[in-house]
């Protein structure tokens, strides 16, 4: 019987390769798609691996269209895609947006914005009955700070993920039909690299729980989404926040 095959845009640090761990070691074969860092995506395959899944790092900018259609072409020769779960992320400096530079705010909305549609419309494109695909369920990464608004530090990137939002209601609603469930996770406070030093210590004391959360908290709740478990879900956004 063939595994099920995952895509995990963003698959070679912080929470994107908690993900793709946890989805290897729950019985999906997974592609690692990865920006720069290709030891980063070389070691997650290697524990995935090891779990006894077949795994492959793709290299890919998930802001620019023709990377996007590569990296989902590359993935369908690993083997037809089932499940898919957009992780790319940037935010940049984080400042006030009256001190941001117009790359800053580009940049980000690329990758979480635009990059994050294109993405969908190639999922869709294979897994949709109404294209011949077999169906799927498909996860984005949220924020918070689509929430919170992001003031002071990053409100380019709070939109940029406020959009994702709405993503996951329409499409969801698009293609309940065609065998494919859409879902969001909302990570509020989580220790990874993409936090400037500080802002954990910074933001901690501001969190109900007490603590900052881990990524694998987060992957978690995506294996939860992607997988039947989850059947009767579709087009919710479940925040990892520590109730914040």
């Amino acid at each position: 019987m063939s595994r099920p095959v995952l895509l995990v845009a963003g698959g070679s640090r912080g929470i994107g390769a908690a993900i793709a761990r946890l989805a290897g070691k729950s019985g999906y074969d997974v592609a690692v798609n990865y920006h720069s860092n290709s030891n980063a995506a070389a070691g997650v395959v290697k524990d995935i691996e090891a779990f006894g899944a077949r795994a492959v790092a793709i290299q890919g900018d998930m802001g620019q269209e023709a990377d996007i259609e590569r990296v989902f072409a590359e993935t369908d020769k690993f083997g037809t895609l089932t499940h898919f779960v957009h992780s790319s992320g940037i935010i940049g400096p984080m400042s006030r947006l009256d001190e941001a530079n117009t790359e800053t705010i580009r940049a980000a909305l690329d990758v979480d914005t635009f990059g994050a549609l294109l993405s969908l419309r190639a999922s869709i494109r294979r897994m949709s009955t109404k294209h011949g695909g077999q169906g799927g369920s498909i996860v984005m990464i949220s924020s918070m700070a689509a929430i919170i608004g992001g003031a002071n530090e990053c409100v380019w990137y709070a939109a940029a993920k406020g959009a994702v939002d709405s993503m996951v209601v329409g499409i969801a609603r698009e293609v309940a039909r065609e065998g494919i469930r859409v879902n969001g996770v909302s990570p509020g406070m989580i220790d990874t690299d993409i936090q400037p030093p500080g802002r954990v210590e910074r933001i901690t004391p501001m969190i109900p729980n007490g603590r900052v959360g881990s990524p694998d908290e987060v992957a978690d709740a995506v294996l939860y989404l992607l997988s039947d478990k989850a059947s009767y879900v579709t087009g919710a956004n479940l925040r990892v926040s520590g109730g914040r």
